[in-house]
């Protein structure tokens, strides 16, 4: 499965963190203002429903002061009172009827019944004749005589608000109960838009003997609020399927205090989610200016400073690359300013103690190779000092001075070849190749170095088949044999085996050098071919092998030293056949 990695760079993440940090600001802003605002617009409109039961409470009150008063200026009136005394239906019909015409409204109720409650008169209203004969609430309400009573009346599918006057007449015994006045209004869907207007768009619905009487809703819309008030009548907010509303619920009481009935006013929770999207909508739209503004300032900001962080980041490039001269350019007194002056400061330290160590490693260097040069020089030397000495100090049979002479030459041409070997390397410069028997090459290096293994115990084994002819350096090849085989018997003082072996693989000779020594100790593997690295030698610097190896590594080789699976270094060398192998 292919695996997808998206590199951002400085500038976009600085962006992107801006953006979540301003949009969360704005969702936990957003949050705490919508829910605060819903809930204040919530306890508003409460008030409202409160505010306007109030206005239904004045306006109803309203109603039945104007309806009592009426009621007892009638009963005061003494051509009422003996129109009542007659007992006539006509006599009182006609004269309560034109007084009642003109001081009260057109719409409202007024009967005249006996103290019983049978109907005398009906002398006004549209709705009087859907009312009993005989109404048993004048009975109930005369237990409060001579005080008015009033209340709600529900009978079948009408409501009507009733106040109940007592007439009273002087006898000779004082005053006796003639007759009683009921006025009121029927409670109908005008009277409960009139409550509607009245409130500023409260709705309003009247129930009674458990069906609506008047509304202002539809009738899908009153069925489902009244169903949700019937299962739960103390929820803060009903709904009929489109809209919310808040409720307030209160009694319809009759004249003897009874409940007959319930009003419900109900005041819409739309404009609170008018004002709640505008809201949002406000708010989105300053999350997408601030986001913007943001975004824009950030952008300018973060340039400012991602620029000296660049300038930085390639600075940091050219050292790690050793370009020490490199210097960041100081384009403020801030922190980063301070950063690129310190940067510059630490770039010129490194520079000056640089060139100090590379100074001092040269010294050091001019000592070891000086120390090195003196090492080796010293066995050609000494041969020839002492045959010199011979020379002079001795008259000898010539026979041994020809052996003496000789020495003397080949130790002179030792020290030739040792000279001229360092001047080709130091300058890299090679030697013009030959091609030469390998073995041949090999019983060379021997041969120079059999007199200190025949001091040491030490028996060489040269397993190379005369056929392997290579193009070489031969003195430098050879130099690469003396070395190795040196090396070996500088650890094998008490005796010991070195074993030279040759094979062709692939167009190449692979060489092998095996001693019985006590091998190469572990801390210095890594860094055996580095010059200067010595263990184990007596004398010497420790660039033999470094030369040794830099020898194959001119001929196209290559040197290592081999895994040991027993006692003794393996050192093993490949040499192409052909000049351009390799």
């Amino acid at each position: 499965m292919a695996r997808f990695s998206i590199r951002f760079t400085l500038l976009w993440k600085i962006l992107f963190s801006t953006s979540i940090a301003i949009t969360l600001i704005f969702a936990l802003t957003a949050w705490l203002i919508v829910n605060h605002t819903a809930a204040t617009t919530s306890q508003s409109l409460e008030d409202e429903v409160k505010a306007s039961f109030q206005v239904y409470r004045s306006l109803w009150q309203s109603r039945a002061q104007r309806l009592s008063s009426v009621s007892l200026i009638l009963s005061a009136m003494s051509d009422v009172r003996a129109a009542f005394s007659t007992g006539d239906e006509a006599t009182i019909r006609d004269t309560a009827r034109e007084l009642w015409s003109r001081i009260s409204d057109s719409d409202a109720i007024f009967l005249v019944t006996d103290p019983q409650g049978r109907v005398i008169a009906s002398l006004g209203g549209d709705q009087a004749g859907s009312l009993p004969k005989e109404l048993d609430v004048v009975a109930r309400a005369s237990k409060s005589f001579p005080k008015q009573g009033s209340g709600f009346l529900a009978r079948g599918e009408r409501l009507y608000h009733i106040i109940i006057t007592p007439v009273y007449v002087q006898t000779t015994g004082g005053t006796a109960l003639l007759d009683v006045l009921v006025a009121g209004y029927d409670v109908d869907s005008h009277v409960a838009n009139s409550l509607k207007q009245s409130t500023g768009g409260s709705e309003f619905v009247f129930e009674a003997s458990g069906r609506v009487i008047a509304s202002t809703l539809d009738s899908k819309a009153t069925a489902a609020v009244v169903k949700s008030l019937e299962a739960n009548p103390a929820l803060r907010q009903v709904s009929d399927g489109a809209n919310a509303f808040a409720p307030l619920i209160t009694p319809l009481q009759d004249v003897d205090g009874r409940p007959v009935g319930r009003l419900v006013i109900l005041r819409s929770f739309e404009t609170v989610r008018q004002h709640l999207q505008i809201l949002r909508r406000d708010i989105i739209l300053l999350w997408l200016l601030s986001m913007g503004a943001g975004l824009a300032l950030t952008y300018v900001l973060a340039r400012r400073i991602i620029l000296p962080v660049r300038e930085l980041d390639r600075a940091a490039a050219e050292v790690a690359r050793q370009n020490y001269e490199y210097r960041v350019p100081v384009r403020s007194r801030d922190e980063l300013g301070r950063l690129a002056r310190t940067f510059n400061a630490m770039c010129a330290s490194i520079s000056k103690a640089r060139d100090e160590l590379i100074r001092q490693e040269r010294i050091s260097t001019i000592g070891r190779l000086s120390t090195s040069i003196v090492h080796d020089l010293r066995n050609p030397l000494a041969a020839i000092y002492g045959g010199a000495e011979m020379l002079v100090d001795s008259d000898l049979p010539q026979p041994q001075v020809k052996r003496l002479a000789a020495n003397i030459y080949h130790a002179s041409r030792r020290i030739q070849e040792l000279l001229q070997e360092l001047v080709n390397v130091s300058g890299g410069k090679s030697q013009k190749r030959e091609t030469a028997s390998l073995r041949a090459v090999a019983e060379a290096a021997c041969e120079s170095l059999a007199a200190s293994a025949e001091a040491r115990g030490v028996s060489i084994e040269i397993d190379i088949p005369e056929s392997i002819e290579l193009p070489l350096e031969y003195s430098r090849v050879e130099r690469v044999f003396a070395n190795l085989i040196g090396n070996a018997l500088e650890v094998m003082p008490h005796g010991g085996s070195i074993r030279i072996c040759a094979a062709l693989r692939d167009a190449t000779a692979l060489v092998e050098v095996r001693d019985t020594g006590p091998g190469v100790p572990p801390d210095v593997r890594d860094r055996l071919f580095q010059p200067f690295t010595s263990a184990g030698k007596q004398g010497g610097l420790g660039i033999g092998l470094a030369l040794a190896r830099q020898t194959i590594l001119d001929h196209g080789g290559d040197m290592w030293l081999a895994q040991e699976d027993g006692a003794g270094a393996c050192f093993r060398f490949r040499l192409p056949v052909r000049p351009n192998a390799g």
